[in-house]
């Protein structure tokens, strides 16, 4: 999980995400879209494919990148469990009882 924080961190890789939540899209694609030089780019998108944020499929010679949402989707429950987002308050702890004798 900490491989799909990691790609989130970046501004750049989250830009993709979103261009990739409306359609997949080649590489070509991407980069037209993306101001960073190439290699860059293809470093973002291995960050991005080793996480497992996005699925890689060949036509021929062209790369197609699609968002692969259910990784995504587990990594917003898992932070969300984390910060008790969405859950019932815990309960409080009990109070101490003072003795008095």
């Amino acid at each position: 999980m900490s491989e799909v924080y990691k790609s989130l961190s970046d501004p750049t890789r989250r830009y993709i995400l979103e261009m990739l939540r409306e359609r997949e899209m080649s590489a070509g694609e991407i980069a037209e879209r993306v101001s960073v030089s190439k290699p860059t780019l293809s470093g973002h998108l291995a960050t991005l494919k080793a996480a497992g944020l996005v699925d890689v499929t060949r036509q021929g010679t062209t790369l197609i990148y699609r968002l692969n949402l259910s990784v995504l989707e587990e990594a917003v429950m898992s932070l969300m469990s984390a910060f008790r987002i969405g859950q019932d308050a815990p309960a409080p702890l009990p109070r101490a009882t003072e003795d008095k004798a």
